[in-house]
Order: structure tokens, then sequence, then C-alpha cells
């Protein structure tokens, strides 16, 4: 259905694109870091959803279309810069940021807002939206059928959107666990904060 050396270019390019610090993995890690390791399944969970929300329009072709309006791609693109920098400044300002340091005091969110934390997350970052209509289709062999290729390749991602951002999850976990210096996290949480602005400011330069 696929060439063998087709799906491990996929799966190589597509592991580097998710396994590099971005909004996402810094989500993760702050609510494993937060709330627990298991807690940071449903930011996953999420992340992964919206995934499969880009395979679906870029097989139905939706993903061109929105790439091709200037209105409806600037729109997805400054609802992420303005999510990200409310994450960022938030995490800047607060006294506890994304990273507290008692997580046995922290009320937790319900799960399915936890779950829509993470969706709303990777549904606004436009980058996301011109990976997947951009890149997908150069693993696709027209003369093969459409669909079982998108099911492969779709599995694909999502395995490796949950092994990565297990792995950012556990970091965070452990990073609690192991008795981090009050000091320590507001610098996690000041970086973390900036990484998130900064991501913004780059978001909102990309271009159709």
């Amino acid at each position: 259905m696929i060439a063998t050396e087709t799906l491990l270019l996929f799966l190589a390019t597509t592991f580097v694109v998710v396994l590099s610090p971005g909004p996402a993995a810094i989500a993760v890690t702050a609510e494993a870091a937060s709330n627990g390791f298991k807690r940071s399944t449903w930011v996953i969970l999420g992340i992964a959803t919206a995934n499969i929300v880009f395979f679906v329009l870029s097989a139905t072709g939706i993903a061109a279309l929105i790439i091709a309006s200037h209105t409806i791609f600037t729109a997805i693109k400054w609802v992420g810069v303005l999510y990200l920098l409310y994450l960022g400044l938030g995490a800047i300002f607060s006294e506890s940021g994304p990273i507290k340091i008692k997580p046995s005091n922290i009320e937790k969110g319900k799960p399915h807002k936890v779950f829509l934390r993470g969706f709303i997350l990777e549904i606004s970052n436009p980058k996301a939206l011109i990976y997947f209509s951009a890149l997908l289709p150069q693993f696709i062999n027209i003369s093969n059928p459409l669909v079982p290729q998108l099911v492969i390749l779709c599995a694909i991602t999502i395995f490796i959107d949950f092994f990565c951002y297990s792995l950012y999850g556990y970091l965070g976990f452990k990073s609690v666990n192991v008795g981090i210096k009050p000091m320590v996290i507001k610098i996690i949480n000041r970086t973390a904060g900036s990484m998130l602005i900064f991501a913004a400011f780059k978001m909102a330069t990309v271009e159709r």
C-alpha cells in the first residue's frame, strides 16, 4: 500500500517535528508537573484529536481551501497567537505559573477542560495546518486507494504524539517529585512563559 521507505521517511520527519520543543510540549510538561502524569494524558489526547481533524481536513481538501483563503487563515493564526500570549503572560506574571510547587494543593480542572486546552492549542496552530496540508500529500500514492493510506499515516502520527508528549509529561512529573527549589521553579515558569511568548511572535509571522 505504502512503500517501506516512504513510511520510514514519514515516521522520521513527524517524529522530529513532534519531539522538537514547542507550545504543545510545554503545555503537556506543565500539566504533568502541576497535576500529575496521568492528567497530562488528557492534554496529549486533545493534541492528538486536533491532529486527526487536520488529517480529515487534508483528506477532504478543506485544508488547502483554508490556506488559500487569507481571511480564514489569518483568523486561525491570530487565535493561536492570542492564546499563546495568554498562556505565556500567565506563566510570567502569575504567582504559580504553569509549573506549581505544591501539586497536592492545586484545584484540578475537569478532564474535558484539560482536553480542550490541548485541542485548542493544537487546532489554532497554523504551522500544524501547513504541515499536514503541504507535507502529507507528498507521502500519498495517488495510484492506490486514498483512505487506507491516510489511516496508516494518521495512526503513525497519533502514536508519535502519545510517545513524544508522554516523554515530556514524564519529565515534568519527575521534575516535581525530585524536589526542585522554589527559585528554580520560578525560573522554569519564567522561561516557559518566555518561550510561549516567543512562539506567539513566531506564529504571527507565519504567511500562507
